[in-house]
């Protein structure tokens, strides 16, 4: 019987500013993508993330970002190697201090926004990346789009690699995902995206915007948690997975 994770970024409210119902969230996912501060996420968010994550069985991984809190994470960076392999080893350290407080461990590291899709192409902030999870902890798998020139490097490293799949996100017939400039970048759709992850998750495969067919084999499904509905498309992914006989476990 096919098995696949369900993930979703959380963690990522700020002060008084409140992003997504991560608590909601955790009733439906398998893994937690943890903001650890740099495009979101304030100390005390983070370590109450944790430690709802522990209570409700859900495996935590390092949602790690460019330094880009106005932004969100979504502008690219032109950053040195040297300063972004810095600024991920340094996120990872505060995100493990806030799970080992709650009584867990970082399991993977995603990297979020600009930074997730940069690394799809883009050699020198791929090997930053990589090389600061190897530096880290050289057993974390990383949670990557499939294609990406950092999953080839995650292999070249001795790194976990996974591949991963957008449920609410459409796609270019490349395989990347289409920009959120574009007004078809999300879809709301709940029916739509349930019937889309049935079929990637039990064929492999996955229409893209112009209406072709293709191949995507993934170990992870995202559902985000900061879009409209995000808590009642969740709920009806993991439900018509279930139904169609996927099992939902974290990869890890």
């Amino acid at each position: 019987m096919p098995v696949i994770d369900l993930n979703s970024d959380v963690g990522e409210s700020f002060g008084n500013w409140t992003m997504g119902d991560d608590a909601a969230i955790f009733e439906s996912v398998s893994s937690a993508n943890v903001a650890c501060g740099f495009h979101a996420g304030d100390p005390s968010t983070i370590a109450q993330t944790c430690r709802d994550a522990v209570a409700a069985g859900v495996t935590i991984g390092a949602h790690v970002a460019y330094r880009d809190l106005a932004g969100f994470g979504r502008r690219f960076l032109d950053c040195s190697y040297t300063e972004l392999f810095d600024d991920v080893l340094y996120q990872l350290g505060a995100l493990q201090a806030m799970a080992r407080a709650a009584g867990a461990e970082i399991k993977y590291v995603k990297p979020h926004g600009a930074l997730y899709n940069t690394i799809v192409h883009h050699e020198v902030h791929a090997s930053a990346v990589i090389d600061a999870v190897r530096t880290f902890d050289k057993d974390l798998p990383v949670l990557l789009l499939p294609g990406a020139v950092a999953l080839d490097k995650a292999s070249d490293a001795g790194l976990r690699g996974v591949a991963e799949a957008f449920a609410d996100r459409n796609y270019n017939p490349d395989g990347t995902l289409v920009s959120r400039r574009e007004s078809n970048a999300v879809i709301h759709d709940t029916d739509r995206v349930a019937a889309n992850m049935v079929r990637l998750a039990t064929e492999g495969t996955i229409t893209a915007v112009d209406g072709t067919d293709i191949p995507m084999n993934a170990d992870s499904i995202c559902v985000h948690g900061d879009t409209p509905g995000a808590v009642a498309m969740a709920k009806a992914v993991r439900t018509a997975l279930e139904n169609a006989g996927v099992t939902i476990q974290s990869f890890v």
